[in-house]
């Protein structure tokens, strides 16, 4: 652990003092929660307001109209009816927000580490504090030696703050375990990513395919409703999952396929529409190049041999594979999401890029749409300075074509003591013991650390390994920097307060100013509030920020979202069925199958996935959505169930294959997925007393993933190359729930 005068081992710190500490005027009746029916009866009472501004409870920025009543109380959230992504609903997470706003066992004030202990500290102290370690830093090690870990639009000053320092070092761990494989696979094949609303004409589409997306598990609003749009028009629905999930209820077929044997599946339908010559050939002719050296790189992978990995009926496969090329440019294998799955993940989405450019559906109606945004100019500051050493240059060593920083290079760094040094880490809003593999290196690593601050709303295990921890406020407290994707309709979108913020909290546009004006970075922060900041930026689209606070969302006007003449901006201004550039760094220029590896006896692999009413570890201990599903559980194939001996019900332990045991998890006897894998989902299993609700609810997936596979690409980590078997009870004996 640390001290104030000096360096020591760390140790874990509970935030008990934060949690027990008085609470501050105006935060009476917390534990409070309206029910629905209270909440509904309130929207129709006199005095009632209507706030609008964007969510985060996950990450995709819905538009909402948040309720407060006549005593300025938050009672109830609905979607913004003018917003593209919300178009006036939401999920059940975002109309849970509340839960989080008014969650009792919040942060309530900064806290510092002193010896064994913590103590309560103002903001001028702790902030004080950072930016005296930040300067000590700067100054043996040099400003690069510091690093932002962060998650979350509340981020991006805090991204500025850090560039204005001189430390470009950054990391999102949703690249290295979301979408980082997908994004390059798609810049690889067609010069830009998919994107995040992704770019996909779901609502369109005449024809969809779906490879192990959880879409109505996965609560990704704009989708879900086009996809229920599209399900309501009759689109003919493919999933490919080894478990019958959500998505698979709505599909005519579903292919219970062997986990990790996808790509062999994809690698068979491309032989089958270049062999039967039923790809897009005006399409392909006009846009892709590589098709010569694409059919013979497949010309192994026919249905049969494919029915010998996946376990699909070659006749079956074959019959998919022509129905999909009959719907053309309408047909859509969608890249998913979260694509870290087995190491080799960038090459299997590579199939589903190529595999979508032989149907011809790029900037097509049904396929993948073209995209517009607003241009809305940075607020003017000087350049930041130069750096020294660009960490970035490090990271393509190992994973030649990442264009961000795996979140586990910033942990082997320390861990190997490479040069130049990382001593300090800023975390916002990342949950490294529950989003990111390996928690002993992780919490090995920050033993090493100089300065660990983390700044969160919720006193998650992370906190107890912190020197300084600072409450953040929630989505509902604050303001943010606007948010203007690219999508169908160009707009830009407002975040503003709700209520005032909870305890003692402050939002993140504030930190980062007031560590950059202790730092001697005034110059970078020249605004004096965030709301002659965000003035200043929507200036030049004619809007006020008087005007953006009434409506809460601008629609600009949208140019046509698809076209004839597509344009790429890879080497070779074309869809690259063939990549020089795999082909130049060493690595297959066509995706290459190598199967999966196999369990040990009387194992199966480790499956995880997503519950609609959570937001990964997020919102478990949201007592709104907690009441719904307060825990996972473990999903058992009736076979395998009856080879263990266990009941729908029973509590067992999980063990994975290097001997790793998880806490008590229920068991879901069930048909609907293989008996050569189980499932579970994330974000659950929480370990420490302070978050009342979460704690001991359920099992923590993360915990069993030791076994990790790098993708050798883009550095992305597998989450489903575990292997386990049951341990009935804690002890072996058999408990029932």
């Amino acid at each position: 652990m640390k001290n104030r005068s000096g360096i020591n081992r760390r140790t874990f710190l509970s935030l008990s003092t934060a949690i027990a500490a008085g609470t501050v005027a105006g935060t009476a009746g917390l534990t409070m929660f309206p029910s629905s029916r209270q909440a509904k009866a309130g929207i129709l009472a006199p005095g009632m307001k209507a706030t609008a501004s964007f969510c985060e409870v996950c990450f995709w920025k819905c538009g909402i109209q948040a309720w407060t009543n006549s005593e300025g109380r938050l009672v109830q959230i609905t979607g913004h009816p003018a917003h593209p992504l919300s178009n006036g609903r939401l999920c059940p997470r975002g109309t849970a927000g509340m839960g989080n706003l008014y969650d009792p066992d919040r942060i309530r004030q900064p806290m510092l580490r002193e010896g064994d202990s913590w103590r309560a500290a103002s903001w001028e102290e702790a902030l004080d504090f950072i930016a005296e370690r930040m300067g000590a830093i700067k100054k043996r090690f040099g400003a690069e030696s510091l690093a932002l870990i962060s998650h979350g639009h509340g981020a991006s000053f805090l991204k500025h703050m850090m560039k204005a320092y001189g430390a470009p070092v950054g990391s999102a761990p949703s690249f290295a375990q979301c979408r980082g494989a997908r994004e390059t696979a798609f810049k690889l094949t067609y010069g830009e990513p998919v994107g995040s609303p992704e770019s996909t004409d779901l609502e369109n589409s005449s024809y969809l395919v779906m490879l192990g997306y959880h879409l109505g598990e996965n609560m990704h609003n704009t989708q879900v409703q086009e996809f229920a749009k599209a399900i309501e028009r009759g689109v003919e629905l493919v999933v490919v999952d080894p478990r019958f999930s959500v998505a698979a209820g709505k599909a005519k077929h579903w292919l219970p396929i062997k986990p990790g044997t996808d790509l062999a599946l994809l690698l068979a339908w491309i032989r089958l529409l270049i062999d039967e010559g039923r790809y897009n050939r005006d399409f392909v002719a006009a846009h892709c190049i590589g098709l010569e050296e694409l059919r013979q790189a497949v010309a192994p992978y026919t249905p049969e041999w494919a029915y010998t990995q996946t376990g699909i009926d070659p006749a079956l496969i074959r019959s998919i594979g022509r129905r999909m090329a009959m719907h053309g440019s309408s047909a859509l294998v969608h890249p998913g999401r979260k694509t870290n799955w087995y190491g080799d993940d960038t090459q299997r989405v590579r199939a589903v890029a190529i595999l979508n450019a032989l149907l011809g559906n790029w900037g097509t109606k049904g396929g993948f749409f073209r995209g517009s945004k607003l241009k809305i100019p940075k607020y003017p500051t000087p350049p930041y300075p130069p750096s020294n050493y660009t960490f970035i240059k490090h990271v393509v060593e190992r994973f030649p074509l990442a264009d961000q920083v795996p979140t586990q290079e910033l942990v082997d760094h320390v861990l190997e003591h490479k040069q130049p040094p990382i001593t300090g880490w800023l975390i916002y809003g990342t949950d490294l013991f529950n989003n990111f593999p390996n928690k002993e290196k992780t919490i090995n690593a920050l033993k090493k650390l100089d300065l660990v601050v983390v700044i969160e709303t919720h006193p998650i295990e992370l906190t107890g390994w912190a020197d300084v921890v600072l409450p953040d406020t929630t989505y509902l407290e604050r303001y943010d920097d606007l948010h203007a994707p690219s999508w169908k309709k160009p707009f830009v979108a407002l975040r503003q307060p709700v209520v005032a913020p909870q305890f003692d909290s402050r939002p993140a546009w504030w930190i980062a100013r007031e560590l950059a004006l202790r730092l001697g970075l005034e110059e970078y922060f020249p605004w004096k509030t965030i709301e002659e900041y965000l003035e200043a930026r929507l200036q030049p689209l004619g809007l006020t920020l008087a005007d953006m606070k009434q409506r809460g969302v601008h629609v600009g006007e949208a140019p046509p979202p698809y076209t004839d003449t597509p344009r790429f901006k890879t080497p070779s201004g074309k869809i690259e069925l063939y990549s020089e550039t795999l082909a130049a760094k060493g690595f297959d220029p066509v995706p290459v199958y190598h199967p999966p590896a196999e369990p040990p006896p009387g194992f199966m692999r480790l499956l995880v996935g997503r519950v609609p009413v959570h937001s990964f570890g997020r919102t478990t201990n949201n007592r709104m959505l907690a009441e719904i599903t307060p825990e996972n559980e473990v999903w058992l194939n009736t076979i395998s169930a009856r080879e263990f001996g266990v009941r729908h019900g029973q509590r067992v332990r999980l063990v994975n294959q290097d001997g790793v045991k998880s806490d008590p998890i229920k068991v879901k006897v069930t048909q609907r997925i293989r008996p050569d894998c189980v499932y579970m989902a994330h974000g659950f299993g929480r370990k420490t007393d302070k978050l009342k609700q979460a704690n001991g609810q359920g099992t923590a997936d993360n915990d069993l993933l030791t076994r990790i596979v790098e993708d050798p690409i883009m550095g992305g980590t597998s989450t489903n190359t575990n292997f386990v078997t049951l341990l009935k009870g804690r002890n072996g004996e058999v408990r029932h729930g």
